[in-house]
């Protein structure tokens, strides 16, 4: 096993399939409005940023004698400084939410965007620890979420499973948490993307060939967490 972003698996997925625009900006509608409802201080910030970023290009503008332009600007700036802030903060809101909660780490995965092939829980505990196991272009990811003995106990038990079938393939772990170490669900996506490309398309499509070897349990939990409302985008 590899340091820091340490060896794991990652398993096969199939790749997600593309949603059209209109679903896109469904998506984000149910998403915005999910936010709006259980965030108190959303709308107002929102209209606050757009008004500000708008009334401070309508000044420039004035100072510069060309107000017209500059408020044309600031509009356009303004609905972007808005959607930026709105998207942080429904993501903020959508983590909170399904955080702490078993498979929450496999619901953030599986909204990754990319060739990111995910099996849920192929090594897990009766107290929901749990190891989901992740195949892309980095190699193979272990992502685990849990108490932490027992979750780097599962690691390297898949971890040994995993190294007999692809040989000197590249193995990471993760541990999904807010320990020294470990990282935060709000930033797995991030963490992921950063991992080096150490291997072809070509090899991630004989790496998850290899794997189906190895299998995983058919653990009798629901496809990622159950919160209450809304969904991770």
């Amino acid at each position: 096993m590899q340091p820091k972003t340490k060896p794991a698996a990652k398993s096969a997925a199939k790749a997600p399939a593309k949603v059209s625009r209109r679903e896109r900006l469904s998506q984000i509608r149910e998403t915005l409005g999910a936010t709006a409802k259980n965030d108190p201080k959303f709308i107002p910030i929102i209209a606050g940023t757009f008004v500000a970023v708008v009334a401070a290009s309508v000044l420039i503008g004035v100072l510069l004698d060309a107000p017209v332009l500059f408020g044309i600007l600031g509009v356009v700036l303004g609905v972007l400084a808005a959607m930026t802030i709105a998207g942080k903060r429904a993501s903020t809101m959508a983590f909170s939410r399904i955080e702490g909660q078993p498979g929450a780490a496999y619901a953030v995965l599986g909204a990754m965007r990319g060739d990111w092939r995910v099996t849920q829980a192929v090594e897990f505990t009766r107290s929901y620890d749990l190891v989901h196991r992740v195949i892309g272009r980095p190699g193979v990811i272990l992502v685990a979420e849990g108490t932490d003995a027992r979750t780097k106990e599962l690691i390297g038990t898949h971890a040994r499973k995993v190294r007999r079938v692809i040989g000197d393939k590249p193995i990471y772990d993760v541990v999904v948490g807010e320990g020294e170490g470990q990282v935060p669900l709000r930033k797995l996506q991030a963490h992921m993307l950063k991992l080096p490309r150490n291997l072809k398309p070509k090899e991630v499509n004989e790496l998850e060939s290899r794997l189906k070897a190895v299998g995983g349990p058919n653990m009798p939990i629901p496809k990622g967490p159950m919160p209450r409302q809304g969904k991770i985008r």
